[in-house]
Protein backbone atom coordinates (compact mmCIF):
# COMPACT_ATOMS: atom_id res chain seq x y z
CA UNK A 1 0.00 0.00 0.00
CA UNK A 2 1.59 3.69 -0.82
CA UNK A 3 -0.09 6.52 1.20
CA UNK A 4 1.09 9.61 0.31
CA UNK A 5 -0.13 13.35 1.62
CA UNK A 6 1.82 16.05 -0.20
CA UNK A 7 1.78 19.60 -0.91
CA UNK A 8 4.24 21.75 -3.13
CA UNK A 9 4.69 24.75 -4.83
CA UNK A 10 6.77 25.76 -7.32
CA UNK A 11 7.32 27.96 -10.21
CA UNK A 12 3.40 28.43 -9.99
CA UNK A 13 2.23 24.78 -10.14
CA UNK A 14 0.91 23.69 -6.99
CA UNK A 15 0.29 19.69 -5.99
CA UNK A 16 -1.95 18.79 -3.34
CA UNK A 17 -2.49 15.28 -3.24
CA UNK A 18 -3.81 12.94 -0.31
CA UNK A 19 -4.61 9.03 -1.31
CA UNK A 20 -3.97 5.95 -0.66
CA UNK A 21 -3.37 3.17 -3.05
CA UNK A 22 -3.59 -0.44 -2.18
CA UNK A 23 -4.17 -2.29 -6.43
CA UNK A 24 -1.36 -4.54 -7.04
CA UNK A 25 -1.86 -2.02 -10.75
CA UNK A 26 -2.87 1.69 -10.22
CA UNK A 27 -2.58 4.17 -13.42
CA UNK A 28 -2.34 7.62 -12.66
CA UNK A 29 -4.26 9.60 -15.62
CA UNK A 30 -4.87 12.74 -15.97
CA UNK A 31 -4.01 15.62 -19.13
CA UNK A 32 -0.15 17.28 -19.26
CA UNK A 33 0.63 19.37 -16.35
CA UNK A 34 -1.49 17.60 -14.15
CA UNK A 35 1.37 16.76 -11.85
CA UNK A 36 1.32 13.16 -12.62
CA UNK A 37 5.46 12.70 -12.99
CA UNK A 38 5.85 15.38 -10.04
CA UNK A 39 3.56 12.52 -7.98
CA UNK A 40 5.97 9.68 -9.00
CA UNK A 41 9.22 11.54 -8.43
CA UNK A 42 8.18 12.37 -4.53
CA UNK A 43 7.28 8.82 -4.09
CA UNK A 44 10.83 7.87 -5.40
CA UNK A 45 12.28 10.48 -3.45
CA UNK A 46 13.99 11.98 -6.58
CA UNK A 47 12.02 15.56 -5.83
CA UNK A 48 11.18 16.49 -2.16
CA UNK A 49 7.15 17.95 -1.56
CA UNK A 50 7.33 21.56 0.78
CA UNK A 51 5.31 19.26 3.35
CA UNK A 52 4.16 15.89 3.64
CA UNK A 53 4.53 12.19 3.78
CA UNK A 54 5.20 9.28 2.06
CA UNK A 55 4.11 5.59 3.62
CA UNK A 56 5.19 2.09 1.73
CA UNK A 57 3.40 -0.46 3.53
CA UNK A 58 3.33 1.50 6.13
CA UNK A 59 6.88 2.25 5.80
CA UNK A 60 7.33 6.06 6.25
CA UNK A 61 9.73 7.02 3.06
CA UNK A 62 9.02 10.65 3.42
CA UNK A 63 8.09 13.04 6.45
CA UNK A 64 8.83 16.61 6.27
CA UNK A 65 7.34 17.29 9.84
CA UNK A 66 10.00 14.41 11.39
CA UNK A 67 12.66 15.25 8.54
CA UNK A 68 12.88 12.06 7.42
CA UNK A 69 13.95 11.61 3.62
CA UNK A 70 15.28 8.03 2.55
CA UNK A 71 17.34 8.37 -0.24
CA UNK A 72 16.32 7.24 -3.55
CA UNK A 73 17.90 4.06 -3.78
CA UNK A 74 17.22 2.78 0.09
CA UNK A 75 13.47 3.01 -0.85
CA UNK A 76 12.91 -0.19 -3.03
CA UNK A 77 11.29 1.46 -4.94
CA UNK A 78 12.13 1.98 -9.24
CA UNK A 79 11.01 4.66 -11.84
CA UNK A 80 11.18 4.46 -15.14
CA UNK A 81 10.45 7.35 -16.73
CA UNK A 82 10.35 8.22 -21.02
CA UNK A 83 13.77 9.87 -20.56
CA UNK A 84 15.87 6.61 -20.72
CA UNK A 85 18.95 7.94 -18.21
CA UNK A 86 21.39 5.23 -18.99
CA UNK A 87 24.83 4.96 -18.57
CA UNK A 88 26.57 5.80 -21.99
CA UNK A 89 29.96 4.59 -21.44
CA UNK A 90 28.32 0.96 -20.06
CA UNK A 91 27.15 -1.62 -22.22
CA UNK A 92 23.02 -2.47 -22.03
CA UNK A 93 23.56 -5.87 -19.49
CA UNK A 94 25.66 -3.56 -17.88
CA UNK A 95 22.94 -0.73 -17.10
CA UNK A 96 20.52 -3.45 -15.78
CA UNK A 97 22.64 -5.42 -13.81
CA UNK A 98 23.75 -1.39 -12.03
CA UNK A 99 21.54 -1.99 -9.48
CA UNK A 100 22.66 -6.01 -8.89
CA UNK A 101 25.95 -5.59 -7.48
CA UNK A 102 24.95 -7.58 -3.91
CA UNK A 103 24.00 -10.38 -6.01
CA UNK A 104 26.19 -13.31 -6.54
CA UNK A 105 27.49 -13.62 -10.39
CA UNK A 106 25.20 -16.22 -11.17
CA UNK A 107 22.16 -14.69 -9.86
CA UNK A 108 23.01 -11.20 -11.36
CA UNK A 109 23.36 -12.56 -14.64
CA UNK A 110 19.73 -14.71 -14.55
CA UNK A 111 17.80 -11.51 -13.01
CA UNK A 112 20.09 -9.63 -16.19
CA UNK A 113 18.41 -12.30 -19.08
CA UNK A 114 15.15 -12.32 -17.28
CA UNK A 115 14.26 -8.43 -17.57
CA UNK A 116 16.16 -8.44 -21.02
CA UNK A 117 13.22 -11.06 -21.80
CA UNK A 118 9.97 -9.34 -19.97
CA UNK A 119 11.00 -6.07 -22.26
CA UNK A 120 12.09 -7.96 -25.34
CA UNK A 121 15.69 -6.78 -25.61
CA UNK A 122 17.72 -10.17 -25.17
CA UNK A 123 19.30 -9.27 -28.30
CA UNK A 124 20.52 -5.92 -27.23
CA UNK A 125 22.44 -7.20 -24.34
CA UNK A 126 25.83 -6.51 -25.29
CA UNK A 127 25.48 -3.64 -27.54
CA UNK A 128 26.51 -0.06 -26.02
CA UNK A 129 24.24 2.36 -25.42
CA UNK A 130 25.12 5.09 -28.09
CA UNK A 131 23.87 2.41 -30.92
CA UNK A 132 20.64 2.15 -28.91
CA UNK A 133 17.60 3.89 -30.91
CA UNK A 134 15.09 5.53 -28.67
CA UNK A 135 12.95 2.79 -28.40
CA UNK A 136 15.85 0.24 -27.49
CA UNK A 137 16.88 2.61 -24.82
CA UNK A 138 13.22 2.63 -23.40
CA UNK A 139 13.18 -1.10 -22.73
CA UNK A 140 16.36 -0.82 -21.28
CA UNK A 141 15.54 1.35 -19.17
CA UNK A 142 12.81 -0.20 -17.78
CA UNK A 143 14.30 -3.94 -17.78
CA UNK A 144 17.20 -1.98 -15.37
CA UNK A 145 14.22 -0.80 -13.00
CA UNK A 146 12.70 -4.61 -12.92
CA UNK A 147 16.23 -6.38 -12.47
CA UNK A 148 16.28 -5.41 -8.58
CA UNK A 149 12.34 -6.80 -8.27
CA UNK A 150 11.94 -3.46 -6.12
CA UNK A 151 8.90 -3.33 -3.86
CA UNK A 152 6.91 -0.17 -5.69
CA UNK A 153 7.18 0.34 -9.66
CA UNK A 154 7.05 4.07 -11.02
CA UNK A 155 6.46 3.96 -14.61
CA UNK A 156 6.16 7.08 -16.09
CA UNK A 157 4.82 6.52 -19.57
CA UNK A 158 8.11 4.75 -20.25
CA UNK A 159 7.59 3.01 -23.53
CA UNK A 160 6.23 6.20 -25.81
CA UNK A 161 8.68 5.78 -28.13
CA UNK A 162 7.28 2.46 -29.26
CA UNK A 163 4.94 2.16 -31.26
CA UNK A 164 1.65 0.64 -30.81
CA UNK A 165 1.84 -2.52 -31.43
CA UNK A 166 5.32 -3.02 -29.76
CA UNK A 167 4.26 -1.29 -26.39
CA UNK A 168 0.96 -3.71 -26.07
CA UNK A 169 3.44 -6.33 -26.67
CA UNK A 170 5.93 -5.53 -24.02
CA UNK A 171 3.02 -4.01 -21.65
CA UNK A 172 1.22 -7.79 -21.66
CA UNK A 173 4.30 -9.26 -20.85
CA UNK A 174 5.26 -6.53 -17.93
CA UNK A 175 2.18 -7.41 -16.55
CA UNK A 176 2.51 -10.62 -16.45
CA UNK A 177 5.78 -10.50 -15.21
CA UNK A 178 4.84 -8.54 -11.96
CA UNK A 179 1.35 -10.44 -11.29
CA UNK A 180 4.10 -13.61 -11.03
CA UNK A 181 6.28 -11.07 -8.91
CA UNK A 182 3.70 -9.44 -6.47
CA UNK A 183 5.07 -6.32 -7.30
CA UNK A 184 2.93 -3.18 -6.67
CA UNK A 185 2.91 -0.79 -9.78
CA UNK A 186 1.67 3.09 -10.47
CA UNK A 187 1.41 3.79 -14.24
CA UNK A 188 1.51 7.10 -15.37
CA UNK A 189 -0.46 7.77 -18.73
CA UNK A 190 -2.63 10.44 -20.37
CA UNK A 191 -4.38 8.45 -23.26
CA UNK A 192 -7.21 6.79 -21.72
CA UNK A 193 -7.26 3.80 -24.25
CA UNK A 194 -4.50 2.72 -22.26
CA UNK A 195 -6.27 3.25 -18.63
CA UNK A 196 -9.02 1.22 -19.66
CA UNK A 197 -7.17 -1.31 -21.49
CA UNK A 198 -5.71 -2.06 -18.05
CA UNK A 199 -8.92 -2.60 -16.13
CA UNK A 200 -6.59 -1.42 -12.84
CA UNK A 201 -8.01 1.73 -10.37
CA UNK A 202 -7.50 4.55 -11.58
CA UNK A 203 -6.07 8.15 -10.15
CA UNK A 204 -7.13 11.15 -12.31
CA UNK A 205 -5.31 13.90 -11.48
CA UNK A 206 -5.96 17.68 -13.03
CA UNK A 207 -3.90 20.99 -11.63
CA UNK A 208 -1.88 18.86 -8.80
CA UNK A 209 -5.27 17.30 -7.53
CA UNK A 210 -7.01 14.49 -7.06
CA UNK A 211 -10.64 14.57 -8.86
CA UNK A 212 -11.37 11.12 -9.00
CA UNK A 213 -10.09 7.76 -7.44
CA UNK A 214 -12.14 4.16 -8.35
CA UNK A 215 -12.13 1.63 -10.86
CA UNK A 216 -11.09 2.16 -14.77
CA UNK A 217 -14.63 2.08 -15.98
CA UNK A 218 -16.38 4.32 -12.86
CA UNK A 219 -13.75 7.20 -12.97
CA UNK A 220 -13.32 7.00 -16.69
CA UNK A 221 -16.78 6.95 -17.85
CA UNK A 222 -16.89 10.53 -20.28
CA UNK A 223 -13.75 8.98 -21.89
CA UNK A 224 -15.52 5.33 -22.31
CA UNK A 225 -18.45 7.00 -24.02
CA UNK A 226 -16.34 9.37 -26.30
CA UNK A 227 -14.28 6.35 -27.16
CA UNK A 228 -17.21 4.62 -28.43
CA UNK A 229 -18.62 7.35 -29.90
CA UNK A 230 -15.91 7.56 -32.27
CA UNK A 231 -16.09 4.14 -32.43
CA UNK A 232 -19.39 3.86 -33.85
CA UNK A 233 -18.30 6.99 -36.09
CA UNK A 234 -15.81 5.48 -37.62
CA UNK A 235 -18.06 2.15 -38.42
CA UNK A 236 -20.39 3.86 -39.85
CA UNK A 237 -17.95 5.57 -42.83
CA UNK A 238 -16.16 2.23 -43.90
CA UNK A 239 -17.41 1.46 -47.10
CA UNK A 240 -20.08 -1.73 -47.20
Amino acid sequence: MVEVKLHSCAGGFALDVACEMTAPLTVIFGPSGAGKSTLLRMIAGTAQPERGLVRLDGETLTDTERKIHRRPGRRGVMLASQQAALFPQMTVEGNVGFGLRELAREARAERIAEALEVVGAEALAQRRVATLSGGEAQRVALARALAPRPRLLLLDEPLSALDTEARDGVMTALLRWLGEHNIQTMVVTHDAVDALRTQAEVVRMHEGRVTAQGAAMDVLTEERRRLLERLGATERLQPR
